[in-house]
């Protein structure tokens, strides 16, 4: 018979190394056939059994484990021995695995060591197993479960309930509930805790937050079973059920101005088995879809204890492709809700007017316009609708559309306008707007209050008529103003004096009259020769005044 024994202590821990790598395993007396030991464990879940892997070039007859305590001295007693092996997995005896029970006094970790013999008479004997057995209680959860098993909007909390049993190597068929053990219990995203009770049974709830959730569970260390193998159960696959969500809103577009927060509201449901009802802290939000740099939140807020929300939404980022969204994506309960939305900013524009009122009752009007932000533009024919009321408040009317010329068609470059018209409103108040579209914000002028009365000169004559040459001449008639219906004094005014002479088919300016504090003209002039005189408040007439009708008297001079 050939035998081979194989070395103890060093050159055996050398050749464990050896073994576990997979390196070059030992033969038979040095020849090319014969046993050889892969490796010898009791595998984490059965501490109480012995599976040995081996091969030779003849079926193997015989298989001999022997235990040694870690801590044990090279050449010491060994604690246990087993032989009764069975083969476990492997096509014939030439190769495979092979398993047998372990019965050891105490628990611990062993080196084991492994004697081999084949049909051919080869043996191997002592040959050091790479891996130790752990020799320890098995602390297990076999009955993990969650209920409900599929969770929904209704019924969102999951139940999980086990028992924790400890199983002794050394008493294989007495397995103990184990009390007071901590056990962990992974949720997907979370983890939960909880302590057996009397009878190794424990509960603990949480509430999903996500849709699919791998459920585990796993005993922890306990001083009451030191140095146990603590298994985690398998994983239990929950998936939430998702309910359909429909929501209203009170507008489905926005045209803010710039600056401006405009507002939406309504109400959120979810569908349950119960039917439709108020879907409570949820969040609303406003999604702009095309924005240059992805997807922005225009609003966002969360619904009240009974559905209900206030959405307000900045002008900040225009949005003209938008949606109104209920809830977010990954939510374990419900679907998300989405309506379309369309939000317009007006960008802000700065007008400025200098209106003025001629001496013919014309009105001229000069001004500007632009705006800031570099992302407005201007509409392809801006104008500036010229305004009137009487009180400056209310009752605003129309009184011409001015075009804006755009000539630079940059920000913070003014587009000028001007005209000049004919009006009946000689004292209203004016002011100009802007008319903006959907991207330039609409803009109006502070009023400006423009009045000018009416003149007349009543009761002219010139006196005395006839009258010698050289000798003065006085005018008498009253210079008046009206203001709203009432004529009323002028004093301080000065109507211009023509004469034309007998003959001629020409006025000429002769100087200024004043008026006194009553309107009464004031003034004289010298006699020179027959003609007409005439007056008329027409040169120097100031903001407020009109010209008058001219008004003559004829005077012989002799």
């Amino acid at each position: 018979m050939r035998r081979s024994t194989f070395l103890a202590a060093a050159t055996a821990t050398a050749l464990s190394a050896t073994l576990f790598t997979s390196l070059s395993p030992a033969l038979a007396d040095s020849t090319t056939g014969g046993p050889v030991l892969v490796g010898a464990d009791g595998w984490y879940s059965q501490p109480g059994t012995l599976f040995v892997t081996a091969h030779s070039d003849h079926p193997l007859t015989r298989i001999t484990a022997h235990f040694f305590p870690l801590d044990a001295p090279d050449g010491g007693r060994e604690a246990g021995s087993t032989e009764d092996f069975t083969q476990y997995s492997g096509q014939d005896a030439t190769s495979g695995t092979w398993r047998a029970p372990v019965h050891l006094a105490d628990l611990g970790d062993y080196r084991v060591t492994v004697d081999l013999q084949d049909a051919s008479g080869a043996t191997v004997t002592g040959a050091l197993s790479p891996y130790d057995l752990q020799y320890r209680t098995i602390v297990t959860i076999p009955d993990l479960t969650a209920n409900p098993g599929t969770p929904d909007y209704l019924h969102q909390q999951v139940s999980v309930s086990g028992t924790v049993l400890a199983e002794d190597p050394r008493h294989p068929d007495a397995t103990t509930q184990a009390d007071a053990i901590p056990v962990d219990i992974e949720t997907g995203r979370g983890r939960v805790t909880a302590t057996t009770t009397a009878g190794g049974r424990f509960t603990a709830a949480f509430v999903p937050t996500q849709t699919s959730i791998e459920l585990s569970a796993a005993p922890e260390a306990s001083s009451a079973y030191p140095g146990a193998i603590d298994l985690t159960t398998s994983k239990q696959y929950l998936h939430t059920t998702q309910a359909p969500v429909r929501f209203s809103a009170s507008t489905h577009a926005l045209n803010l101005k710039q600056g401006a927060t405009g507002t939406i509201t309504g109400h959120a449901e979810i569908q349950t088995a119960s039917g439709w009802q108020p879907l409570p802290h949820t969040d609303v939000a406003l999604h702009g879809l095309d924005a240059p740099h992805g997807n922005v939140v225009a609003g966002q807020t969360t619904t009240d204890s009974q559905g209900a929300y206030t959405l307000h939404v900045s002008s900040e980022n225009p949005a003209p492709s938008a949606e109104l969204v209920v809830g977010t994506d990954y939510m374990p309960f419900q679907l998300v809700a989405t309506q379309p939305f369309s939000l317009h900013v007006a960008y802000t524009t700065h007008l400025d007017m200098s209106p003025s009122l001629n001496d013919d009752a014309s009105l001229h009007v000069s001004g500007y316009v632009y705006y800031e932000d570099p992302r407005a533009q201007w509409p392809a024919k801006p104008t500036v609708t010229l305004q009137y009321s009487k009180d400056g408040k209310s009752g605003w009317k129309n009184a011409a559309t001015l075009p804006v010329p755009v000539r630079h068609n940059k920000p913070l470059f003014d587009e000028t306008f001007a005209r000049t018209l004919t009006t009946r409103n000689t004292d209203a108040y004016w002011r100009a707007r802007f008319n903006g579209h959907p991207d330039l914000g609409t803009s109006t002028t502070k009023p400006v209050h423009l009045y000018r009365y009416a003149t007349r000169i009543t009761g002219f004559r010139a006196h005395p008529d006839p009258i010698r040459k050289s000798q003065p001449i006085s005018f008498g008639g009253t210079l008046q103003y009206k203001k709203g219906t009432t004529w009323k004094p002028l004093s301080g005014g000065s109507p211009t004096l023509y004469f034309k002479p007998r003959g001629s088919t020409t006025y000429h300016y002769v100087c200024e009259l004043d008026s006194d504090r009553h309107g009464h003209l004031i003034g004289m002039v010298t006699a020179e020769k027959d003609g007409t005189w005439a007056i008329a408040l027409s040169r120097q007439t100031g903001d407020h005044y009109l010209r008058s009708a001219r008004v003559t008297d004829y005077v012989d001079v002799r």
